[in-house]
């Protein structure tokens, strides 16, 4: 079982090493919040695959969004995407997955759990974090606290539709596509991909065609956002996720874009990924979309 407690992330800190983390799938994580009414950055369950089982005590409001599952609450099913009732003494039990890889579930007022460097996200490859920078393990304890934005909770959302098998998401070139062959970019936008098992939170090693390098395979080590597919010698990308390191070595051919990153974090090993040539201003607007449906203005 793979679920952590994760906020925005601890931004701030890459200077000195220290992983971001946060949400693999954001766009869910903040919908989760809105449903409940929190703000959208309140510490929340992320839940990888294989859902957890819960006891409540306390009369909680949840929500779950993101990877759609069959949750039931005291043996009663709840609906996906819309806040829900969780009575003391309840059970929340997550049974068989739909879609997508990773779900939220969030609770009104927030975990409060400590915060670490400013932030109350898991950092797995740091183990920083809740319960040491682990996964939630059986007789974790979490507390709910009073992070709240609307005085009532938002019943009406926009969700994304969750991959099945795969996604194409949309990359920027760069910006080290000049250390590569003259067919590399289109070799890399021309190649459906699958994410190996050699994947996590950290990247996904993404099976394929190799793409090759034009001399050197290595860089001096700079920044690696979320979303950089980075090619190291072997020709086999990797795309950078969540829990990446604050460095890399080896030269970016492309990044994906802000606004497709939610799509990116819910795929699961044995998916595939296509990536599709995207320009900034396109990038942009797709950014700008995405901020509507999750206020509500998208028509």
């Amino acid at each position: 079982m793979l679920t952590t407690v994760q906020d925005f992330g601890r931004w701030g800190h890459q200077a000195s090493g220290v992983p971001v983390a946060g949400p693999m799938d954001v766009y869910s994580h903040r919908l989760a919040n809105q449903l409940v009414g929190n703000s959208d950055t309140a510490a929340a369950l992320e839940i990888t695959l294989i859902g957890p089982e819960l006891y409540v005590e306390g009369d909680l409001l949840c929500a779950v969004t993101g990877a759609e599952f069959v949750v039931l609450v005291g043996g009663h099913a709840v609906r996906h995407t819309s806040p829900f009732r969780a009575p003391s003494g309840a059970s929340i039990r997550f049974g068989e997955r739909k879609s997508g890889a990773r779900a939220t579930l969030a609770v009104r007022g927030g975990l409060a759990v400590a915060s670490v460097l400013g932030s109350r996200s898991t950092s797995l490859l740091g183990r920083i974090g809740p319960f040491e920078g682990r996964t939630l393990a059986a007789g974790d304890v979490l507390s709910v606290g009073e992070e709240r934005r609307f005085d009532d909770a938002a019943w009406s959302a926009y969700p994304m539709v969750m991959p099945r098998s795969g996604a194409r998401v949309r990359a920027m070139t760069g910006p080290h596509d000049a250390m590569f062959t003259t067919g590399a970019l289109d070799t890399f936008f021309s190649t459906r991909f699958s994410v190996t098992s050699a994947s996590n939170r950290t990247g996904y090693r993404l099976g394929g065609t190799t793409i090759s390098h034009a001399a050197a395979a290595d860089i001096l080590s700079d920044a690696t956002p979320f979303g950089s597919v980075q090619v190291p010698r072997s020709g086999q990308p990797i795309l950078l996720m969540a829990d990446r390191q604050t460095t890399g070595g080896y030269p970016k051919i492309a990044t994906v874009i802000t606004a497709d990153l939610p799509i990116a974090g819910q795929l699961a090993p044995g998916d595939w990924i296509e990536f599709v040539p995207c320009t900034r201003a396109a990038a942009l607007d797709a950014l700008r979309l995405q901020e509507r449906r999750l206020t509500g203005r998208a028509r």
